[in-house]
């Protein structure tokens, strides 16, 4: 290049342009640069690919939990459409290798699941297991409507067969603004080591997408309330001694809840609908979804009163007052339930027999006391039973709520009167002579309680 030509490209280069004024060997390096720049951004992005393809997935932390799809190279996983606005939260999948979809969302599954979604995968809280949501899926026949044993505000519950053939209850939380995120966290906080043999237990979870889900032991012989207020025939299989053995585990969950745990539990939603039963009849308590973690023994003042109309402590409604006291007024009402038969509120009898609690305590103090056991139990408890039992279920109901009694003290209470019901039998007491409805008028006891 001439001395002539390189006077003429200095000249050319340091004209200005209409970009802001800036001369032309200025925007000619920032496009360059840019290039550079964009280049580099690709081949990052490339090798940050290859490395999360090469790894494989770690289950995310239950804290804090971020919404993110998994990948594996080990077999092709079909891509799954996370519907939130549908209430049962259906998986649909959007390849046809794996199953087809109907015309509900729910999804049928032609082929059988690659071995490597049965290999077990390891929890990051250290219990239980971190199960995927396809192992879900084929456990529950597609999340199916016949597999559905019980529905609440919360969430759905499906009984499954996992594939090494432990028979589980899977519940699919509803994703109600945010509640299924909260009502996950509790949960696995709350139970999620614990174990007691009379509290369901929790095997795992499932964080995937926007599923939250709950992986509990499979109690085979359904809830309380089915039992109580069920279509069971003319003569409830509850006798008197089961109802007495189901209060009496209830009692014990409860009091471990309560005082065998720290922080303590309080678990806020005790309802006979909330009490799993086993074939030996023994009482499971479930559902910690509202539960309250507390670490001292102050009350908690919540502007959110939760629960079930009915059994809510009346402090606890009116002033927003939370303690445990407030699930002992809950099993009161349900010890009332499971010895008399009836809901605790029933806007279908008489004015005066609606609430649970004011009926019996006016049957009680009309010295009526053995007329309020639940008609479709065939053989009545003794009248010194029955008083004490009463007595218990009165206590535990105080509208004061300093008054009540701890759920220990409650126990020592129950296995009193478990003696008590033994020494009855074996002198061939009441308790152990059959009595028909039909002849309870003229064998009412006129002694008050």
């Amino acid at each position: 290049m001439t001395v002539f030509d390189q006077a003429f490209f200095h000249t050319d280069l340091s004209k200005q342009t209409s970009i802001f004024g800036l001369k032309l060997w200025v925007v000619i390096g920032v496009f360059c640069g840019a290039a550079v720049v964009l280049i580099l951004f690709s081949i990052s992005l490339c090798l940050t690919s290859r490395r999360r393809r090469s790894k494989p997935p770690t289950p995310p932390d239950v804290k804090e939990i971020v919404h993110h799809h998994h990948h594996r190279d080990l077999a092709p996983v079909p891509d799954i459409q996370i519907d939130i606005g549908r209430p049962d939260h259906r998986v649909v999948f959007s390849t046809g290798s794996q199953g087809s979809a109907d015309s509900k969302g729910n999804s049928s599954f032609r082929d059988t699941a690659p071995s490597t979604t049965n290999v077990p995968q390891v929890s990051h809280l250290g219990w239980g297991r971190w199960y995927t949501l396809r192992e879900l899926e084929l456990a529950t026949n597609g999340l199916a409507d016949e597999n559905v044993v019980g529905e609440g505000g919360y969430g759905i519950v499906y009984t499954g067969v996992l594939a090494d053939h432990t028979k589980v209850a899977v519940k699919n939380l509803l994703n109600n603004r945010g509640q299924a995120e909260r009502e996950f966290k509790v949960e696995v906080d709350a139970i999620g080591r614990v174990r007691h043999k009379n509290l369901v237990r929790l095997l795992g979870y499932c964080v995937e997408g926007a599923y939250r889900m709950l992986v509990y032991e499979y109690v085979n012989n359904g809830n309380l309330d089915q039992w109580l207020h069920g279509d069971v025939g003319e003569v409830s299989p509850l006798t008197w001694e089961i109802r007495l053995n189901i209060i009496l585990g209830t009692a014990r969950g409860l009091s471990y809840l309560h005082e065998g745990l720290e922080p303590k539990v309080i678990h806020r939603d005790i309802k006979s609908s909330n009490i799993l039963l086993d074939q030996q009849w023994n009482a499971k308590v479930s559902d910690f979804g509202l539960a309250k973690l507390m670490c001292s023994e102050n009350s908690y003042v919540t502007t959110r009163v939760m629960g079930t109309f009915g059994y809510v402590a009346p402090e606890y409604a009116c002033t927003g007052m939370l303690n445990e006291k407030s699930d002992v007024y809950s099993f009161g009402i349900l010890i009332m339930e499971i010895i008399t038969g009836r809901t605790p509120v029933d806007y279908s009898r008489p004015k005066e027999e609606v609430n649970l609690v004011d009926w019996l305590k006016n049957m009680v103090g009309d010295r009526k006391s053995e007329e309020i056991v639940d008609p479709k139990m065939l053989k009545l408890p003794s009248p010194k039973a029955l008083k004490r039992i009463l007595l218990v279920a009165l206590k535990c109901v105080d509208p004061d709520a300093r008054k009540r009694p701890k759920m220990g003290q409650v126990i020592h209470m129950l296995e009193a009167d478990e003696f008590l019901f033994g020494n009855d039998r074996r002198a061939g007491g009441e308790s152990s002579r059959p009595l028909r409805r039909s002849h309870q008028s003229s064998n009412r006891q006129t002694d008050p309680l």
